[in-house]
């Protein structure tokens, strides 16, 4: 007999097939040795695991110093419901996502639903600003080159594939999480599932 999932995580089984399609068309992050922000990372197969709002957790202390040099916390964003988007400017999926997260940053916005970006392993602040500039993104991004910042996910749904999303509801608890590419559908979906209080 199959055993059953873990009854405090959900895995959408039919949106995980979809994404292992789209991220088979895709360069996979960790393909390219020679690229040195790829080493050690995989590219995530569109896997959508939510939380109950009863087993949701807060991470530690994610903050750091964005792409130009400005202190950023998730705790600046209290009381809203954020969306953490895990890239780096290396990574052939993460430019693929980025023009529809730029838009999503400006549609959401008005629905108090604010998006935060984590650069992870970009040699320098100099390439992370260039792809910023180049899709627009309106929402800033702590600088973490050496990918520390994702460790204050430990206990929860730790976003380790590049590219990787998640969703933190209006306590500040990870509610949601998207290991691979995420698309538009996938993201409003689980934004309205959080901001409602549905995700199970």
């Amino acid at each position: 007999m199959t055993p059953s999932l873990p009854p405090r995580r959900r895995t959408r089984a039919a949106a995980a097939l979809a994404g292992l399609a789209v991220a088979a068309t895709l360069t996979g992050c960790s393909s390219d040795v020679g690229s040195s922000g790829e080493q050690g990372f995989v590219s995530g197969a569109g896997i959508i695991t939510t939380l109950p709002a009863a087993e949701r957790e807060a991470p530690g202390e994610v903050s750091g110093t964005t792409i130009d040099g400005e202190p950023l916390a998730l705790s600046d964003y209290a009381g809203q419901v954020v969306v953490v988007n895990v890239w780096g400017s290396w990574c052939g999926p993460c430019r693929g996502e980025a023009p529809m997260l730029a838009d999503a940053a400006r549609d959401l916005a008005a629905k108090d639903v604010a998006f935060l970006g984590i650069d992870s392993r970009d040699p320098d602040r100099a390439q992370a600003r260039a792809f910023v500039r180049t899709f627009d993104i309106p929402y800033p991004s702590i600088y973490d080159q050496q990918g520390r910042t994702l460790l204050a996910f430990r206990g929860t749904l730790v976003p380790n594939a590049i590219p990787s999303t998640v969703i933190i509801d209006r306590e500040g608890r990870v509610a949601a999480s998207v290991q691979g590419p995420i698309t538009r559908t996938t993201l409003y979906d689980l934004v309205e599932e959080v901001q409602g209080g549905e995700a199970s």
